[in-house]
């Protein structure tokens, strides 16, 4: 199958390598010195987005934010503008579910498909192709996308109609930012009332608060270990989107704005290339600043 793939990031790159190894055609555009070697394992190499939907039967995108997705969709040479009756485009990005309604409904007026398929899972997830995808759209849409999903992902889910993908999504950086923010302030608390955090982590992992984030964002914080994983500033903008929801559906969200705000300090203090569970340091600053 010729399969477009626009968003070749961290994740992007093997996301878009496993569609290669199971004999798919992949047209690349924004090729970069990182992601050469796609098209040395027979990835074709496109000027523009337009050219990519032009040779595709499926386009995919893998992108940072809202803004991203519209310019490529929407932009000048973008997909919108090389896409035919009968195609299909899946945006894998994690984006606004209000935008991704809109950008579904604009794509499907030219006689094509649209599916917001967000994931989770992270670089690791990627490369081992065990992301969590969760997919809004048609349900026979999704049906006929599940095989290609099931070349990069284990756990997926058709959620609903457009941008419940995007929600679940949303859902997801809500459960994950609020509970690093709590693990990261138990292991605060136990520092500076003189136990010691890694065994007090240790003990914690037998009983009801066990969870993954405290198993591998409590080990990080613990040895002060926080190369990314997955930035700060990249939840800092899941929480942003959450927080917009919230305020356009006239919901109250204070623990997730709290959390934002805490992202945003930690941006302003140099920590948003660090991986979230850095956000222990802000907390220490406000405790007084860092031992």
């Amino acid at each position: 199958m010729n399969i477009g793939f626009i968003g070749l990031g961290v994740m992007g790159r093997p996301m878009a390598e496993h569609l290669i190894d199971a004999s798919h055609t992949l047209h690349l555009s924004r090729l970069k010195e990182t992601s050469q070697h796609l098209v040395d394992k027979g990835g074709k190499a496109a000027t523009s987005a337009r050219a990519v939907a032009h040779a595709s039967d499926i386009v995919i995108l893998m992108l940072p934010d809202t803004s991203d997705v519209e310019a490529v969709l929407f932009g000048e040479d973008g997909v919108a503008a090389g896409l035919s009756q009968g195609k299909l485009v899946i945006d894998m990005s994690s984006i606004s579910p209000v935008a991704t309604k809109t950008f579904a409904k604009r794509i499907e007026a030219l006689g094509c498909d649209y599916l917001d398929a967000p994931v989770s899972g992270g670089e690791v997830g990627a490369k081992a192709a065990s992301l969590t995808i969760m997919v809004g759209g048609k349900e026979q849409i999704f049906e006929r996308a599940k095989p290609l999903f099931e070349k990069m992902g284990k756990n997926i889910t058709h959620v609903g109609g457009s941008g419940d993908g995007q929600t679940a999504k949303v859902a997801n950086q809500i459960i994950v930012g609020l509970t690093i923010e709590a693990v990261a302030e138990a292991l605060l608390f136990a520092r500076k009332a003189g136990a010691d955090p890694e065994k007090v982590r240790a003990a914690l992992m037998g009983g009801f608060a066990a969870s993954r984030i405290l198993e591998v964002h409590g080990e990080r914080m613990v040895k002060e270990t926080f190369e990314p994983g997955f930035r700060i500033r990249l939840h800092r903008k899941d929480m942003t989107l959450a927080v917009d929801a919230a305020r356009a559906l006239d919901l109250s969200l204070p623990n997730t704005a709290a959390t934002q705000q805490l992202m945003n300090a930690a941006i302003a203090n140099g920590d948003g290339e660090r991986d979230h569970s850095a956000l222990i340091r802000t907390l220490e600053l406000l405790a007084g600043g860092p031992r």
